[in-house]
């Protein structure tokens, strides 16, 4: 694992994206990666309602509770570690979610710029 594998977008430690809902590829609680992680679940995003349908509509049920795989179900206002790609696509049809930057992974730069990135940051 090299450093850049533990650093937010600011070049910073990663800080936790959620512990409830228990999110993350490695269900850590942090949007970190590794080569299994085919997805790239690297924003933590703010679920918004219109992010949850959009999802849905492209065949990712982000709402259904599933016990069986320790998923809940999320709600508008849960955060969640995102894949990029979906997240992109999100921004294109203008429902994309806010972001908790410092909880981002610095992977996510590659994709997106820091400026696009700052735009649906999320203040609390």
């Amino acid at each position: 694992m090299n450093i850049a594998s533990t650093l937010n977008v600011y070049g910073q430690p990663l800080v936790p994206c959620s512990f409830d809902p228990l999110t993350g590829f490695f269900r850590d609680g942090c949007c970190n990666t590794g080569v299994d992680d085919a997805g790239s679940h690297l924003v933590c995003a703010v679920v918004s309602d219109a992010f949850l349908q959009f999802s849905l509509s492209k065949g990712n049920d982000l709402i259904t509770p599933r016990p069986e795989y320790g998923f809940p179900g999320l709600c508008a206002g849960d955060q969640w570690c995102l894949c990029v790609n979906r997240w992109i696509e999100a921004m294109e049809m203008h429902c994309a979610p806010q972001i908790k930057l410092e909880s981002t992974h610095f992977n996510v730069l590659e994709k997106i710029s820091l400026e696009v990135l700052e735009t649906y940051s999320f203040a609390q």
